[in-house]
């Protein structure tokens, strides 16, 4: 399991409070956040595979949070559902982000934003103390001469702009004076790795109702799962895959009606549905068939946002975002999320097992996810969202 994820929020140099106190249960406030971004990103997408992360989308937006005051502070801690400037918000995602970064031997995880500040740019040093103690945040020097044409991020990956239609290209990061890049990774093995010699090709039925063979995984497990309903009383089964040290779990969301489209079900969503699905997961033995995947997508945020009325962070008459060098100078140009996630069993190699025989053989449960699926990673404790998707085709 590999996602990685990168935002980017451009600040540009522009020329012409009170926010609110903690609501009761962040978590579900982030969760929340968390469906809302997967909600406005599925939209309009139906029968496409999806990956995103709100993670990597949060933390940048709780940065610029330090820097900005105001109307597009408001509008900030509106769309986050809170503010980084009541303490005890601060504090209690401070030891999230902390637990984050202490995952046992076998998983890697790392959440990071980097500030790429361009030479001759004055920053407020309340500004830069803040972000130097948020969430393994940092600030480094722009390339030289103001190019930004290759970045280092924090996990070691460099951004290159060489190259049509590269990241930077596209966000004209050029002209840019100040680069928030948040990245996000995660690597780790299944708490009971799934066998490439029980991968099979097996029918999958896409979203638009063609069938194909995909490769499929198998493994028989003590799982946690469940069978619900939501407000519209579409039934869905909820499986939980863990990974080594059950420091994190892959949530799968698949409707048990072949009939029932995943757009049915999404909008009906909510943080505290999601709460009652994963806190109410029984232990059962199951035969598990899940298909390797791996997807893709890269989103423009600023649309996004603007849309959840996050407007004036974008407008470079409106912007208020004077916390970051003591005055009013910067707005965010372009706002840009990539992100990407593989899901497959222990090696390469997948040689034919067929599925009739584990049928004939077993008269347990089946968890077979043969059509369009949901899927949270997450980590269980906190319920921190690291990416949230769908499958629409394995294939694609």
């Amino acid at each position: 399991m590999l996602p990685l994820l990168v935002s980017i929020f451009l600040l540009h140099a522009c020329f012409p409070s009170g926010l609110g106190h903690l609501p009761e249960g962040l978590p579900l406030l982030r969760t929340e956040f968390a469906l809302h971004l997967y909600q406005s990103v599925a939209a309009g997408r139906n029968g496409t595979n999806l990956i995103i992360s709100p993670a990597g989308v949060s933390l940048p937006m709780e940065i610029l949070q330090f820097g900005a005051q105001g109307n597009t502070a408001q509008q900030l801690a509106d769309a986050l559902g809170y503010t980084v400037h009541d303490q005890k918000v601060r504090d209690l995602l401070h030891a999230v982000y902390a637990t984050l970064s202490n995952f046992s031997q076998g998983t890697e995880m790392e959440l990071a934003c980097t500030l790429f500040v361009q030479e001759g740019i004055p920053l407020a040093p309340c500004f830069v103390e803040q972000v130097s103690w948020w969430a393994n945040s940092s600030l480094e020097p722009a390339p030289v001469n103001s190019s930004f044409s290759e970045l280092n991020e924090p996990n070691g990956t460099v951004v290159q702009t060489t190259g049509k239609g590269s990241l930077w290209e596209q966000v004209g990061a050029a002209s840019a004076q100040l680069a928030v890049v948040s990245t996000m990774t995660f690597r780790s093995t299944w708490q009971k790795r799934f066998s490439s010699a029980d991968t099979q090709l097996l029918p999958f039925t896409c979203a638009h109702g063609c069938v194909l063979q995909v490769p499929m995984m198998y493994q028989m497990a003590e799982v946690n799962y469940g069978q619900f309903q939501d407000a519209a009383g579409h039934q869905v089964e909820v499986l939980e895959l863990p990974f080594l040290g059950r420091v994190a779990s892959l949530f799968l969301v698949l409707p048990r009606d072949k009939d029932t489209s995943l757009s049915h079900i999404e909008p009906h969503l909510t943080a505290s549905v999601i709460h009652l699905w994963t806190s109410s997961l029984r232990r059962a033995r199951m035969d598990v068939f899940l298909p390797r995947f791996r997807i893709q997508n890269q989103f423009n945020l600023k649309r996004i946002l603007s849309s959840w009325g996050v407007t004036d962070l974008f407008d470079p008459l409106k912007a208020n975002l004077k916390g970051i060098s003591g005055q009013n100078d910067f707005y965010v140009s372009e706002a840009i999320h990539k992100s990407k996630i593989e899901v497959l069993e222990e090696g390469t190699k997948a040689s034919a097992v067929t599925a009739l025989l584990l049928l004939k053989r077993s008269r347990i449960p089946i968890f077979k996810a043969d059509q369009p699926f949901i899927f949270f990673l997450r980590e269980p404790n906190t319920g921190f969202v690291f990416s949230i998707g769908r499958v629409s085709n394995p294939l694609d």
